[in-house]
């Protein structure tokens, strides 16, 4: 009904954990009609804003998040983006963030 509609339709979910890709390839496994553009995750709001302001991030996210931020230059960090990447919280990473 909502596709016949005249409204835009879209999938939102806070997660960090995965990128767009993996998460449309898991809910088009679960026989969800969707597609990759209706996705909006806080990973894309991450990324609208890093590009919005044009800096360069330490990412602390999990592997499987970087694809979403293919293309943002990473190269002396000026912002720090955190997501739920326990295995990047430890000291020598957290020095970095801080600094």
């Amino acid at each position: 009904r909502l596709r016949s509609a005249p409204v835009t339709v879209r999938f939102v979910t806070n997660t960090t954990k995965e990128s767009k890709r993996d998460l449309l390839q898991r809910l088009t496994g679960l026989g969800f009609d969707i597609a990759e553009h209706e996705i909006f995750t806080s990973l894309t709001a991450a990324r609208n804003l890093l590009e919005q302001q044009q800096v360069r991030p330490l990412l602390l996210v999990d592997d499987k998040a970087l694809p979403d931020f293919t293309g943002i230059g990473t190269d002396n960090p000026n912002a720090v983006v955190v997501g739920l990447a326990p295995e990047h919280f430890h000291y020598e990473m957290m020095n970095r963030a801080f600094r």
